[in-house]
């Protein structure tokens, strides 16, 4: 197909920002608005236009987003062209430029990428060695205020020049954050390493340090493009301010509504003040969603409407009218649980829909565990996005941190990881004397042991000669890179070490699986080295594999496998789309989050997260909440989120009575005493509505809850007589939440303690008190 047919399948509001071709330009995109499309197409009629794709750099927030667009793009201009894009994520684009540059700051070419683990293993061993209260000084705690530093460009030498983030340090009583970050900067030098926020860091100070090297990317980056603008952070945006400051052939395309990542650094000021960054600026707005339905829209928008710092935009849809929004309440949060499996069974029943179809997402990861038990009961395959990625799993990390050994010796981490394992008789102590010993003679570990001998270090020779052994193995790795290609080094490293035989030795279950793991590794690197060799200027060496892997996502790993029920936080699910999304948890102080609500801007990211949520779904989206859920071991009250009654009543339908916000009283009401009646001057509350049933309550009937006074909120609705037996008889066909569709075998008792006997398709036979059983008579 050519380009103009491509270009034929773009509405009007599409087409003007992709075929715009020079000056900085910025495209506002609604949620659903085909906003991929118009970069894809846009990359290729600036290709056709003459513009060279080694001139173009288009910056993503997931590699899997690049590689969509850049197979999109070959089938467009041809696969060898599109091949020469510079396209990815910021993270992975500046590794690269780091690859060739870094030299400049004192880096080797093939420096190690810490992961999160790595870096707080390292700040770990720094506090240690500091011998200071690993209480006060957490390590994840740490590691989080050294990450937000970097992210706002706040080096060591800027920490000890700002008195007041000394003196707030000190004040969280830990005054010697300085000297911890002073340590795990010079430790990540030394070793030849930069963890990921250094990848922007170090970028920006490449780009300030040495305007030769900015002369050169400006040069070569004549046409930019930039997905998901309102998640950038400070660095990134200075980076992409920089490079692109010559020719300012820049395109930004972006939703302030979908803005949701404040807590990682993004900063929605960046898109808000876009147009005072640049001169002429061309605005573009896409507004027609093609995505959900026209319920799914309207309900987004009504929500959204609430924000106050948002710019102009009416998100609109052509797609049918289709079904509301429905919102369930449920008593518990298992209750919810089991409703929403049992909706998702119904319907790929009903409508014989694969597993693909359905998501359910939550706020928090916690949130999961209800979830979780109900599929299973259901038999509905799932799986969790986000949990604990392929590439962090123990014997994972074992291969590849022999992997990194060999192509930095220098990489402390990496080397501690392995110099015992397989166990080879080197203890802790030695390795705590060793790493002293670096310290102290301003050396790398691996540099120690190849001067052991002439190195003043109480090791005795039985284990000295255990550290020349390993010094030879991991050089004769070495030696086998210089000419065998990744998968082979690979291989070899795991018989040799002693790894294949030390996953061989346990038999369990779990042995077996780790042994899968690591053959899985092999499969993955023999698959990126043959995948590497149709890719311009890449070797298909073991860096390049270990740096793909250092910047892999749990998202980007995904299969596409069909049978499952996806489930993950809204935070992942950005970009993603299914037929039918349940957003779960939607109560006060879960969603929004208790930790979000001390200003309006904490607020408004909450209210632009469940935007996201709800525009996630293309057919029926569901929210669901629970009157009660278990926090920390105790069941605790909740009240419906806020966000549902933002949304405007004609998009919405209440499978369940709408629930008044609840108030729990501070005071007991006995200690005012008793009112008069003929003192009542206020007019009594008007309490919920319900569907019409029988107006009295049967005799005897108690909610099975503490002995307290109830809550205009807690007040049920009358139930059916039925629910008494008084219509239910031998044969009916009835249906529970829990158990499903059954069919009442036998009645017994009187009054309050009468009992069905009933057959459940999920639960089997069971007996029922019909006072307490949740019932539905449907035949």
């Amino acid at each position: 197909m050519t380009l103009e047919k491509y270009l034929s399948q773009l509405n009007d509001a599409q087409l003007e920002p992709t075929i715009q071709k020079d000056g900085p330009m910025i495209i506002i995109a609604g949620a659903g608005s085909g906003k991929t499309r118009v970069l894809t197409y846009r990359i290729a009629y600036l290709m056709s236009q003459g513009v060279d794709a080694f001139s173009i750099l288009a910056l993503t927030f997931t590699n899997k987003a690049a590689r969509e667009m850049k197979e999109r793009i070959a089938q467009i201009v041809g696969a060898s062209e599109a091949k020469n894009l510079w396209m990815g994520t910021f993270h992975s684009v500046f590794a690269k430029i780091l690859r060739f540059e870094g030299h400049h700051l004192g880096f080797p070419s093939n420096f190690t990428i810490y992961d999160t683990q790595d870096s707080q293993k390292l700040l770990g061993a720094i506090i240690k060695e500091m011998g200071l209260d690993k209480d006060l000084y957490k390590t994840k705690q740490v590691y989080s205020r050294i990450s937000s530093y970097k992210n706002s460009l706040i080096t060591v030498k800027a920490y000890f020049n700002n008195p007041e983030l000394m003196e707030a340090d000190a004040m969280a009583r830990r005054p010697r954050m300085g000297e911890i970050y002073q340590a795990y900067v010079d430790r990540c030098f030394k070793a030849g390493a930069m963890d990921f926020d250094d990848l922007l860091l170090r970028t920006n100070e490449l780009l300030t340090r040495f305007p030769s090297v900015l002369a050169k990317y400006q040069d070569k980056f004549r046409y930019i493009l930039v997905d998901e603008y309102q998640d950038t952070n400070h660095s990134q945006y200075l980076i992409v301010r920089a490079l692109a400051d010559r020719f300012q052939n820049i395109c930004v395309v972006g939703d302030d509504a979908q803005s949701i990542y404040a807590f990682r650094g993004a900063n929605i000021n960046n898109i808000l003040n876009f147009q005072k960054d640049y001169d002429n600026v061309k605005l573009y707005r896409l507004e027609q969603n093609y995505r959900s339905t026209k319920n799914i829209v309207g309900a987004a928008n009504s929500v959204i409407e609430h924000n106050k710092t948002k710019l102009e935009k009416v998100v609109w849809t052509a797609n049918e009218e289709g079904p509301k929004v429905k919102v369930h309440r449920s008593l518990t949060d298992g209750d919810e649980g089991r409703y929403v499996a049992s909706t998702i069974w119904e319907t790929k029943m009903n409508e014989h829909l694969p597993n693909s179809d359905f998501a359910i997402l939550y706020r928090t990861n916690a949130q999961s565990r209800a979830m979780e038990d109900a599929l299973r009961k259901r038999d509905i395959p799932y799986r969790i996005y986000g949990g604990l990625s392929f590439y962090q799993r123990k014997e994972i990390k074992d291969v590849t941190a022999y992997l990194r050994l060999v192509l930095n010796t220098a990489d402390e981490e990496a080397l501690k990881r392995v110099i015992n394992y397989p166990a080879r008789g080197i203890g802790q102590t030695t390795i705590d004397r060793l790493v002293v010993a670096a310290n102290n003679l301003n050396k790398t570990i691996f540099q120690v042991l190849k001067d052991i001998d002439t190195v003043d270090i109480n090791i005795n020779n039985g284990t000295k000669n255990k550290l020349r052994d390993f010094v030879t193995l991991i050089e004769s790795y070495q030696v086998m890179n210089q000419t065998a290609n990744a998968f082979d080094l690979a291989e070899h490293i795991v018989k040799s070490s002693g790894l294949m035989k030390e996953f061989n030795k346990d038999g369990t279950p779990e042995g077996v699986t780790r042994l899968e793991n690591v053959e899985e590794l092999l499969n993955g690197i023999k698959d990126f080295v043959e995948g590497q060799l149709e890719i311009a200027d890449s070797k298909g060496d073991l860096a390049e594999f270990l740096e793909d892997i250092a910047l892999a996502t749990d998202l980007d790993g995904d299969k596409g496998d069909p049978n499952h029920v996806a489930l993950m936080t809204i935070h992942l699910a950005k970009g993603l789309e299914f037929n039918h999304v349940f957003v779960v948890g939607l109560e006060e102080d879960l969603f929004p989050s208790a930790m979000s609500m001390n200003t309006r801007a904490e607020l408004e990211e909450e209210r632009r997260l469940f935007y996201v949520a709800l525009t996630r779904a293309e057919k029926q989206a569901y929210l669901t909440y629970a009157l009660s859920r278990y926090r920390w071991g105790k069941l605790v009250d909740s009240e419906p989120s806020r966000f549902i009654e933002e949304i405007d009543e004609q998009f919405i339908e209440n499978i369940t009575p709408k629930e008044e916000r609840r108030i729990n009283p501070m005071l007991s009401a006995d200690i005012f005493g008793d009112v008069e009646p003929n003192k009542i001057r206020f007019k009594k509350p008007v309490q919920p509505k319900f569907k019409k049933k029988e107006k009295t309550k049967p005799a005897n009937f108690e909610i099975s809850a503490p002995k307290k006074l109830k809550k205009a909120s807690e007040i049920q609705a009358p139930m059916d007589a039925s629910l008494f037996g008084a219509d239910l008889v031998v044969g009916n066909r009835v249906k529970h939440l829990k158990f499903g569709r059954g069919e009442v075998l036998k009645i017994e008792g009187k009054g309050t303690d009468i009992k069905a006997e009933i057959n459940f398709e999920f639960g089997g036979k069971k007996k029922l008190l019909l006072r307490f059983a949740k019932l539905e008579i449907i035949g």
